[in-house]
């Protein structure tokens, strides 16, 4: 079995001991198959069904056409392990807006080299994101895009410049409410905020009050 946070863990290194306690617990618990639910304050992409123009391209599983408040919200986790023995993280994100579910779904694993992690975004993987993890002052995980690329079958292409999207994730703690904190921001140099997200969330196995 492999700790739910493995892939982050081995990413930040020493640096992990900076994270909230309750983070660094939850992240270190064993756990093959997860689940957490919370609320986002706000959620989606403001260009609609625009988005779903892309959607060909980038296959199922990435974007979004709805933007919405208070939107409930479901994560679904599978831990385990790749060929090579690095911890990977397959991760479906449920948005539940009124009178439509969408999905986004990514596949994350570590590389290997100091503080970077590689994410296959959508159900095809076909957008792959090189992140940088860090640790922020108030022990939060912080994830920012270092590269990206579309893979389309054998071909691999990078997206740079005009065609870059740019990935700033921050998963935290708040202490008033002994909850996470989430709060993600995609955007593009030409079209601006593309996706973004903020609000909370809590495992299915969490009491307000108790680490793990």
């Amino acid at each position: 079995m492999t700790a739910r946070g493995a892939a982050f863990l081995e990413a930040l290194g020493e640096a992990a001991e900076r994270l909230h306690p309750e983070i660094l617990a939850q992240m270190r618990v064993e756990a093959t198959n997860d689940s957490a639910e919370g609320v986002f304050a706000v959620a989606g992409s403001r260009f609609g069904r625009l988005a779903a123009l892309a959607s060909p391209l980038v296959g199922p599983g990435l974007l979004v056409t709805r933007f919405g408040r208070d939107v409930p919200f479901r994560i679904d986790t599978v831990s385990g392990r790749s060929r090579s023995g690095r911890p990977t993280l397959d991760t479906v994100r449920e948005f539940r807006f009124p009178g439509a579910t969408q999905q986004v779904a990514d596949r994350l694993f570590a590389t290997g080299h100091p503080g970077l992690v590689q994410n296959a975004l959508g159900r095809r993987g076909r957008v792959e994101m090189l992140e940088e993890c860090s640790v922020t002052d108030d022990g939060a995980l912080r994830m920012r895009t270092r590269a990206v690329a579309l893979r389309l079958g054998r071909c691999r292409i990078a997206l740079r410049g005009i065609l870059r999207i740019d990935v700033d994730l921050v998963d935290g703690w708040d202490d008033t409410h002994d909850r996470r904190t989430i709060e993600m921001r995609a955007t593009s140099p030409v079209l601006g905020t593309v996706l973004e997200y903020r609000g909370w969330y809590r495992y299915a196995d969490a009491t307000p009050g108790a680490a793990q």
